[in-house]
C-alpha cells in the first residue's frame, strides 16, 4: 500500500463557491426584507397586493436559494454532484477526467459513459484561486481512487 499523496485531500471533502453562495443568499434575504417592509408600509395596498409583494420577494430568494445550491461531496465511495435542480452521484470509477480549461464556466466532469457532466459546485466567477485549487484536489482524488483498485505496479 502506498503512502497518501499530499495533494489529496482527506475525504470525505465538499466543494462549494462559498463566496457565491454568500453574496446570493445575502443578497435574496435582503432584497426579501426590503420588499416585505416596502409592501407592509405603503399604506395604499390592500392585503391582496400586500401579499402579492410579499410573495414576489419569497419567490426572488427561492431562485437565489436554488442559485446557491451547487456543491461537490467527494466521500470514500464516490462523488455527489448537486447542481442547480439536479442530484447525481457517480462512483469515481464512472469519473475519467476532471477539466477546468480557461474560460470554462465550473468544472467539467468526463464520464466513462462517453458524456460530459458539469459540477457547478466548482466555479472560478468570484473566487478564481479557490476553484483552481478545488478542482486540482478533485482530480487529485480522481487519479488516486480510479488506480486504488489497480494491481499494476
Amino acid at each position: 500500500m502506498s503512502a497518501p499523496r499530499p495533494d489529496v485531500p482527506a475525504l470525505p471533502v465538499t466543494f462549494r463557491p462559498t463566496l457565491t453562495r454568500v453574496v446570493l443568499l445575502s443578497v435574496g434575504l435582503a432584497m426579501f426584507l426590503v420588499i416585505t417592509v416596502i409592501a407592509l408600509m405603503l399604506e395604499r395596498l390592500n392585503p391582496g397586493e400586500r401579499i402579492t409583494f410579499i410573495f414576489v420577494a419569497a419567490l426572488f430568494l427561492g431562485v437565489l436559494a436554488l442559485l446557491s445550491r451547487p456543491r461537490v461531496t467527494a466521500d470514500d465511495t464516490g462523488v455527489t454532484v448537486v447542481n442547480i435542480t439536479r442530484t447525481r452521484r457517480l462512483a469515481w470509477e464512472e469519473i475519467l477526467r476532471v477539466n477546468l480549461r480557461s474560460g470554462d464556466p465550473w468544472v467539467f466532469l468526463d464520464l466513462s459513459d462517453g458524456t460530459s457532466m458539469p459540477a457547478l459546485g466548482i466555479q472560478p466567477g468570484m473566487a478564481k484561486e479557490q476553484a483552481i485549487r478545488d478542482a486540482r484536489a478533485l482530480r487529485a482524488l480522481t487519479e488516486s481512487r480510479s488506480t486504488a483498485g489497480d494491481d499494476t505496479p
